[in-house]
């Protein structure tokens, strides 16, 4: 049986998606798995750093992965980035 997250640990994922940049990030990964920083830059239309950051945020948070490939980096949602997809899809329909 699967022991239960304490609130210190459900927090560390809610906290990554508590930003509107970090939200659209996950939910153009969950469309677009594989994606590079630069894929998501031109399509969002927002700052490098910014998105950067973001990005290294929301790997902290253990929502996404980043694989390596030559010069550059590919996205991919983790297992709880999925389940957090979901959640922000459910929510987004349900006013």
């Amino acid at each position: 049986m699967t022991a239960l997250k304490t609130a210190k640990q459900m927090e560390r994922h809610l906290k990554g998606i508590a930003n509107h940049y970090r939200i659209a990030m996950l939910l153009l990964i969950a469309e677009n798995e594989g994606v590079t920083l630069e894929d998501i830059i031109q399509r969002m239309g927002a700052n490098q750093k910014t998105l950067g950051e973001h990005s290294r945020r929301l790997v902290n948070a253990g929502l996404i992965v980043k694989k390596y490939r030559g010069r550059f980096v590919a996205h991919s949602l983790s297992l709880y980035g999925k389940t957090f997809v979901q959640f922000l899809q459910l929510f987004r329909r349900n006013g």
